[in-house]
């Protein structure tokens, strides 16, 4: 059995692989704060369910919150006696090194999205994840993330907007009914729901015309299958495509332990 542990800025998704599939996927709120013997005392309650606690074996994490994985390592490490890779260190290896300016460090998440996405899709690919942030990542031909774009993500605009004007109310994103809006959160709501499918059709043009081939755009994050309503650019929306992509990193580290 394998861990996969993708820590975002805003939540930590623990899923479970089995050998075939991901029998279990679960989400808790990102914390720096929260121990090792917290996380344990959540997740063993959880992984009751399925019956797994006694049969993980093996580990993979991916943090965008560099804090946090000292008590993602000792859980690994304490509850089920293993030591987890680590995606973005230098024992954790990737089937193509990321091609960018020396000295930059790449986000773990987006080499992970880069793994699963060729995995599925091949190269010349474009990667929309709609978390935190709203990033691009650019894959090669090769299967090699090449850069990207990031953005605000949707729900840190809101927020900025909400604390900029206080008159303006706290919001949920939704699609419009209509793109002018006849009261204060139908007028937020389309100019964040259109001004965010514009954002991301200009920067996906644009990054079209730079690499001057076809490229695939697919979209991954909880907003994903919302945006999707509203435009026609995206071949594919996965929101396992980060899951996909843990397990392949870990597979293609232990065939290197065994070639």
């Amino acid at each position: 059995m394998l861990l996969a542990i993708d820590c975002g800025n805003t939540n930590t998704v623990f899923s479970i692989w089995d050998g075939a599939r991901f029998i279990a996927t679960w989400r808790i709120a990102t914390d720096h704060k929260r121990t090792a013997d917290e996380y344990f005392v959540w997740l063993s309650s959880l992984m009751m369910l399925t019956r797994t606690e006694a049969q993980v074996t093996e580990a993979i994490i991916s943090s965008t919150v560099p804090r946090v994985v000292f008590n993602l390592r000792v859980l690994c490490n304490r509850y089920f006696d293993c030591r987890p890779l680590v995606v973005g260190k230098p024992e954790c290896a990737l089937p193509v090194a990321p091609r960018v300016d020396q000295g930059t460090t790449v986000g773990p998440d987006r080499l992970v999205n880069t793994v699963g996405g060729f995995d599925r899709h091949g190269g010349n690919l474009i990667v929309v994840d709609f978390g935190t942030a709203t990033t691009f990542d650019v894959v090669d031909t090769d299967g090699a993330y090449i850069g990207g774009v990031i953005a605000p993500g949707v729900n840190l605009s809101l927020e900025a907007l909400h604390m900029a004007a206080a008159a303006l109310p706290h919001i949920d994103i939704a699609r419009p009914a209509l793109a002018i809006g006849t009261n204060t959160v139908a007028c937020m709501q389309s100019g964040v729901y259109w001004g965010y499918i514009g954002l991301v059709e200009g920067i996906v043009r644009q990054i079209r015309a730079e690499r001057d081939r076809p490229m695939k755009v697919i979209a991954t994050g909880g907003l994903a299958p919302l945006f999707q309503q509203g435009t026609e650019l995206f071949d594919s929306v996965e929101d396992d495509l980060t899951m996909h992509g843990l397990r392949l990193i870990h597979h293609y580290n232990k065939e290197l332990e065994t070639a």
